[in-house]
């Protein structure tokens, strides 16, 4: 098995299971990446996902070595990304549990997360700038999105290692944690999230990924229409019903 899935209660934790090649990502692990993430999305029970990467590496991207023999990941325009799950928007968030690298298509799958949860050692980085291998799997759409086109450049065109505190200061790492922590904070994290009103928080987050490539009007639009069916949803009551009885007053959660 190169993925595993472990699940405790809403928390679904996806974990990339080839330590003795830094879980680089060949055509098999890829393809259960992506079967992974569809599960999780079917999955009623399950409400916020983690990805980590066993062994102390998060991953080092696509495994190089299967660009010889055959097995590499697919590369093709349409279906899956060649990593198997970056072409997806799912309805749910999704926390990478960072430690060690997360370099190349690594960082892809690092940024494709909602949130990343950041080892201290931990190392992001364009790797494969040195090999002429291509970010094909939203690093170049995603990298600018979140850290700005300036300091994506630095990262794009010079492959640099990029440690967890200049990562924080980028936003590009959102918590940083102390050494074989990512994995538990991430899942305590997810175990937070799970816990507010689902299709608010859902709405919100998908407002918030559409959003890009609009125009202000039509954004505004999206998310009025967003909103409008969480409203529509009677959800909100409850949520009112709490608040005029004490709860969560005050900035309380």
């Amino acid at each position: 098995m190169t993925v595993k899935i472990e699940k405790n209660g809403p928390v679904y934790t996806v974990i990339m299971d080839q330590p003795e090649i830094r879980n680089a990502v060949n055509r098999k692990m890829a393809d259960a990446l992506y079967e992974a993430f569809h599960n999780f999305e079917q999955d009623d029970e399950a409400k916020v996902a983690v990805l980590y990467g066993s062994g102390g590496n998060f991953c080092a991207g696509a495994n190089l070595k299967s660009m010889q023999d055959g097995t590499h990941p697919r590369v093709e325009k349409d279906g899956p990304g060649p990593l198997g799950c970056t072409r997806m928007l799912l309805s749910k968030p999704v926390i990478g549990a960072i430690s060690g690298y997360a370099v190349a298509g690594g960082l892809e799958l690092a940024l494709w997360c909602d949130l990343r949860v950041v080892e201290e050692s931990a190392v992001f980085g364009v790797f494969c700038r040195r090999f002429g291998v291509p970010l094909i799997d939203g690093g170049t759409i995603r990298l600018p999105r979140l850290i700005g086109m300036s300091r994506a450049m630095d990262m794009v065109l010079t492959g640099r290692p990029v440690e967890a505190k200049e990562a924080y200061l980028f936003g590009l790492a959102n918590r940083l944690v102390d050494e074989g922590n990512a994995r538990d904070e991430a899942e305590k994290l997810a175990l937070e999230i799970s816990k507010f009103p689902e299709t608010c928080m859902r709405n919100d987050r998908l407002s918030s990924y559409e959003q890009f490539g609009m125009g202000l009007d039509d954004a505004l639009k999206n998310e009025f229409d967003r909103g409008y069916q969480t409203l529509e949803s009677g959800e909100f009551l409850s949520g009112s019903s709490d608040f005029t009885k004490g709860r969560g007053k005050h900035g309380k959660f």
